[in-house]
C-alpha cells in the first residue's frame, strides 16, 4: 500500500503520477495522519472498474441460478443450435 501525505499531490504531482503509473497501485493520500483521498492510474481505475462490473453480472447470474433459474452448458448450447439447424434445414427440403 503506498500512502503518502495529501500535501505531495500539490508539491508532487509528477511523482506521484509517474508511482502510480508505474505500479498500477493506488496512492492513498492522508491529512493529519487519516486517510483522506486516493488517487490511481487511469488504466488502472478502468481494469478495476470493469472487474467490478463483471462481478456483479456473475453476481446476479448467481443469485437467478439459486432461486431456480435453468442455465445451459456450452456443450448443451451447441447441441441445441446443431438440433435447431438441423430441425430448419429438414424443414426447408419437406
Amino acid at each position: 500500500m503506498l500512502i503518502r501525505p495529501s500535501a505531495a499531490i500539490r508539491q508532487n504531482y509528477n511523482e506521484i503520477a509517474s508511482l502510480c503509473q508505474q505500479t498500477g497501485e493506488p496512492v492513498y493520500l492522508t491529512k493529519n495522519g487519516e486517510g483522506e483521498l486516493v488517487v490511481m492510474d487511469i488504466e488502472a481505475f478502468t481494469r478495476r472498474e470493469k472487474m467490478l462490473q463483471l462481478r456483479e453480472k456473475l453476481l446476479g447470474i448467481e443469485r437467478d441460478r439459486l432461486a431456480g433459474a435453468r442455465y445451459y452448458s456450452s456443450d448443451e448450447l451447441d447441441q441445441a443450435m446443431t438440433d435447431a439447424i438441423r430441425a430448419a434445414q429438414e424443414k426447408n427440403h419437406a
